[in-house]
């Protein structure tokens, strides 16, 4: 797809990879709705985007929240050629300490929340042929030990993207799923960086990650998987789940030093 002149909503704009992808959609010349729920980091990276981006204040965790996100960025565009939802939240935590409302937030955030708006958002995409992103993780296809309620939701995001996909074969509508190893965002706590650190984990700049996205959409891709050697291992999971077994005891007993019971970071 053509990014130059498109309307883009580029939801979760706010931070991390959502600023980051914001940069390179303006650089391409796309006109952009940044979708979020922190106002003064929203009109902070607008200004910085000349005149291509404007804010949209909304929730996609509540009703109210997607309607002002759907109202404000139809307004503002006249209309939507491309769809991005890259809001999330992110946990590490033994699973059995895991606050109940804690694990809802995380699927309202990352899965409920991208799948209710992507449906109000249909008729319009209908109209211009448009496509939907949705921003999953390398997570969501090999569950690592805690992150369960992480990479559940994103599991879930991709069993949404694929299955939306094969609905709306033949309607001019596109989805994406597009899915990075760890990225170096504020998503992840000092405690998840230090883990990363102890077990080899890479994480990658946004800046890159966002280029990565950016190109998948313009190739009209189905899926991208971001990382090397994660994109292997996605695919040696889903075959051979076992033998990943094998290879994440050791470094799920690192990350056991690591994990404790802790509030989420949003």
């Amino acid at each position: 797809m053509k990014i130059h002149g498109a309307r883009i909503l580029l939801v979760g704009a706010s931070g991390g990879i959502g600023a980051a992808t914001a940069r390179v959609l303006a650089e391409r010349g796309g006109r952009i709705a940044l979708g979020g729920r922190r106002p003064e980091a929203l009109s902070e990276l607008a200004r910085t985007l000349d005149g291509s981006a404007f804010p949209v204040v909304g929730d996609i965790t509540t009703d109210e929240g997607r309607g002002a996100l759907v109202t404000e960025a139809l307004s503002g565009l006249g209309g939507l050629d491309l769809l991005v939802n890259a809001a999330g939240l992110l946990d590490f935590i033994p699973f059995g300490h895991h606050d109940p409302s804690a694990v809802e937030r995380i699927f309202r955030a990352n899965t409920i929340g991208p799948m209710l708006l992507a449906q109000s958002l249909l008729p319009s995409l209908q109209e211009s042929g448009g496509r939907i992103v949705n921003v999953g993780s390398i997570f969501g296809s090999i569950a690592f030990p805690y992150f369960a309620a992480y990479s559940a939701s994103k599991f879930a995001l991709r069993g949404f993207s694929e299955a939306l996909r094969r609905e709306l074969a033949g309607s001019g509508i596109g989805v994406t799923y597009f899915a990075p190893r760890a990225v170096r965002t504020t998503i992840n706590s000092d405690t998840v960086v230090r883990m990363g650190e102890a077990t080899g984990m890479k994480m990658d700049d946004p800046k890159v990650v966002a280029h990565a996205l950016v190109r998948a959409v313009e190739k009209d891709r189905d899926e991208a998987y971001f990382g090397w050697p994660e994109s292997i291992f996605v695919r040696i999971n889903a075959i051979l789940p076992r033998l990943v077994d094998r290879a994440l005891r050791g470094q799920s007993q690192t990350m056991a030093r690591f994990a404790r019971p802790a509030p989420i970071r949003r």
